[in-house]
C-alpha cells in the first residue's frame, strides 16, 4: 500500500501558493484585490464621465436659444430640467431637459400648442441644412438629437410664484397645474447626501450599464429607482457594491409604477404602462441579465470583464 514517494501530500503553505498560482492562471485574484481594483475601474469611468467637455452642449444650447427668438417680441429664457439639474448627466446617455420659458413674449398668451409648434418650425428653418441633425416634435417637447449622442428637449413652460406650468401631459391643448421639478431634486440630494454621495455616481453608472445593453429607462425613472434603492441603504458605499445593489433592487422596483413627486404627471414611468405589464416584465428581465453578470464576474474576481463593461481594455 504505502511507497516511498508519490503519496501526493504538500504543506500547508506551500498548498496556498499552489492555489494562488492556479487562481493566477485562471485570471482570478484573491478578493481584497479584485475589490480595489474593480473600485479603481469604476472610479476611473467616473472621472472620465465627469470630465467631459460640456462647451459643446452650450454652443447648442446658446444657437437654440437664439433660433427660438427670432420673429418674437421679447426674450425667452431657458431653464435646465432632468439630469442637468440633478447633477446626474452623463454626455451622450442622458437628454438635457429645457424649460422655454415664454413669460414676457409675444407667446405668453399662446396655447401650448401654438408655441410648441413655433418651437419647432424655428429650430427646424434653422437646422435644415446641419448634416447628422434631427429635429421631431411630441405632444409636450421639440428633441433635437445631435450626431455626438447629445440630446435637447425643449419644453414650452411658463414661470409662477409657485412653480412652472408645461403643456399637460392629460390634455396637450392645456398648460398643466403647476409642477415643482426641484422637489424632486431636493429628494435626490437628501438620499444622495444621505449615502455619502456617492447615489448620484452610482447612477451615471448604472445608466452607462443600462445604455450598452439598450434597457430602456427614462432618466428621470432611473433616479426615482435610485432614491427608491438607496434611501433605507445600510450597506457598503463602495461604487462596486452599492452598484450591485442598485441593480438588484431594480430588477422588482421596475415592475411597479412609481409615483411623480414633482406633480407633472401620476407616475414617472407611466411609459411603461401598468404594474407588471409586458414592458415592465421585458426591463425587470433585462436588468436581472445584468445583475446576474455582475453576480458572475464576482463569483469569479474577473476584473477583465469589468474593464469589458466599461472600454477600459
Amino acid at each position: 500500500m504505502g511507497g516511498s514517494g508519490g503519496s501526493g501530500y504538500v504543506p500547508r503553505s506551500s498548498s496556498a501558493g499552489v492555489d494562488r498560482l492556479v487562481q493566477q492562471a485562471g485570471g482570478r485574484i484573491d478578493e481584497s484585490s479584485y475589490n480595489v481594483q474593480a473600485n479603481d475601474l469604476l472610479r476611473e469611468a467616473l472621472k472620465e464621465i465627469n470630465q467631459r467637455d460640456p462647451q459643446k452642449t452650450w454652443a447648442y444650447i446658446n444657437a437654440l436659444k437664439e433660433t427660438i427668438n427670432e420673429g418674437i417680441e421679447g426674450t425667452v429664457d431657458l431653464a435646465f430640467g432632468g439630469s442637468v439639474r440633478k447633477y446626474t448627466y452623463v454626455n451622450g446617455l442622458s437628454d438635457v431637459d429645457l424649460l422655454v420659458q415664454v413669460n414676457n413674449t409675444s407667446l405668453a398668451q399662446s396655447s401650448p400648442q401654438e408655441a410648441l409648434r413655433h418651437f419647432e418650425a424655428q429650430i427646424k428653418a434653422a437646422l435644415s441644412n446641419v448634416a447628422g441633425v434631427e429635429v421631431s416634435s411630441g405632444n409636450l417637447a421639440v428633441t433635437v438629437s445631435y450626431p455626438d449622442g447629445t440630446q435637447l428637449q425643449l419644453l414650452p413652460a411658463i414661470r409662477t410664484a409657485s412653480g412652472v406650468r408645461i403643456i399637460s401631459t392629460r390634455n396637450p391643448e392645456q398648460w398643466s397645474n403647476v409642477v415643482r421639478p426641484s422637489a424632486f431634486a431636493r429628494k435626490l440630494t437628501e438620499v444622495n447626501q444621505a449615502n455619502s454621495g456617492k447615489v448620484v455616481p452610482i447612477i451615471k453608472l448604472f445608466k452607462g450599464l443600462i445604455n450598452d445593453r439598450k434597457i430602456k429607462l427614462s432618466g428621470y425613472h432611473t433616479e426615482s429607482l435610485a432614491i427608491k434603492a438607496f434611501e433605507d441603504y445600510q450597506g457598503s458605499t463602495s461604487h462596486k457594491e452599492m452598484l450591485l445593489h442598485m441593480c438588484r433592487a431594480s430588477i422588482n422596483f421596475v415592475k411597479s409604477p412609481i409615483a411623480d413627486r414633482t406633480g407633472q404627471s401620476l407616475h414617472v414611468d407611466d411609459y411603461l404602462g401598468a404594474a407588471n405589464s409586458q414592458q415592465r416584465r421585458q426591463a425587470s428581465e433585462s436588468l436581472s441579465r445584468l445583475t446576474q453578470q455582475i453576480e458572475t464576474a464576482d463569483a469569479q474576481r474577473s476584473i477583465a470583464r469589468w474593464q469589458e463593461w466599461l472600454g477600459d481594455e
